[in-house]
């Protein structure tokens, strides 16, 4: 008795998967962005300097985003959000969306930066982008 196993075929990417690939972000493909570290650095010093208490549902939002910023933002202290980003920045190869996504998933391996961020295939080497991650993992270490 033989067993035949049936597979199908990949179709083709279509839809988001095909965006992340050829990276469309149309309007916004030179807007800078921020990484969630820098972006709980900017949301704390908002607060921070804010002379009156923002209105309820205002400050819900604040507190919320504060919190989840809190939990995901994978550098604390100011110095290594400032040395995460000037290294970013001198990849100027990569676009800022492709920045700010290596600086908030701090990926440990170029294999797996490029499996999360598709549109890295063609634009830095294996050996360079794993340069990057190396550095910005000792700098996520020292906060350790």
């Amino acid at each position: 008795m033989s067993t035949h196993i049936a597979s199908r075929t990949r179709e083709k990417p279509t839809g988001d998967e095909e965006v992340a690939q050829q990276l469309k972000l149309g309007e916004f493909a030179n807007v800078p962005t921020l990484t969630l570290s820098e972006a709980r650095l900017l949301i704390n010093a908002v607060m921070s300097h804010r002379k009156t208490p923002p209105k309820s549902s205002e400050g819900d939002i604040f507190d919320k985003t504060s919190v989840y910023l809190d939990i995901f933002a994978r550098f604390k202290a100011k110095e290594n959000i400032e040395a995460v980003e000037q290294m970013l920045a001198s990849r100027t190869e990569l676009v800022y969306f492709e920045r700010s996504q290596l600086g908030s998933l701090c990926c440990e391996t170029a294999e797996e930066a490029k499996l999360l961020i598709p549109s890295l295939q063609d634009k830095i080497a294996d050996e360079d982008l794993q340069d990057l991650l190396d550095n910005i993992m000792r700098l996520r270490v020292d906060e350790n």
